[in-house]
């Protein structure tokens, strides 16, 4: 499944996330690996999709996961995840990584919720990238979220979210409403 991130809903390290005024629901982390490409891309193959990629980042993609499903007939992805400053990355774009022994952590509060090998990923980047790009050019600048694994969580006013990966840093916000 794709679906996209409004250019909007981008926030860097040390932003707040904010919680839209107009939902009331549960609001969600989700600790990720971000690529991101250096080159135009269009239907590679997944050998060759590894030099369309500049690096990687630390993703949350911050989700109002109480829309997803409201409609039952139709899914709101876009719309639950694009809200202003739910499309959060950085601390930096790291280059020259194995995004194979990558580690993504997440800590909310001071507690760790999320321990995963990129490794364990359902599709490992380069193949991630060979596919969207037989259906939609990529272009420099874009990110794409790897997805995650286990221990996605709930975010309450006033919480802190720290995404780490070893090799690229630690992705720090606060959520508020």
């Amino acid at each position: 499944m794709y679906f996209i991130k409004a250019n909007g809903s981008y926030l860097g390290s040390g932003g707040t996330i904010r919680k839209p005024q107009t939902y009331n629901g549960k609001v969600v982390f989700e600790g990720e690996l971000g690529i991101v490409i250096g080159h135009t891309c269009q239907a590679v193959s997944a050998a060759a999709s590894e030099s369309h990629i500049f690096g990687y980042t630390c993703v949350n993609d911050v989700t109002a996961i109480g829309i997803l499903g409201k409609d039952p007939s139709f899914q709101q992805w876009t719309r639950a995840k694009s809200f202003d400053t739910f499309g959060v990355f950085g601390p930096v774009v790291a280059t020259d990584l194995d995004s194979s022994k990558l580690v993504v952590r997440t800590i909310l509060n001071g507690q760790e919720r999320q321990n995963y090998p990129t490794r364990d990923l359902f599709f490992q980047p380069a193949e991630v990238v060979s596919m969207i790009s037989h259906d939609v050019t990529l272009h420099p600048g874009d990110v794409i979220c790897c997805g995650t694994s286990v221990g996605v969580g709930s975010m309450k006013p006033g919480s802190t979210v720290e995404v780490t990966i070893e090799g690229i840093g630690t992705l720090r916000n606060l959520y508020q409403e």
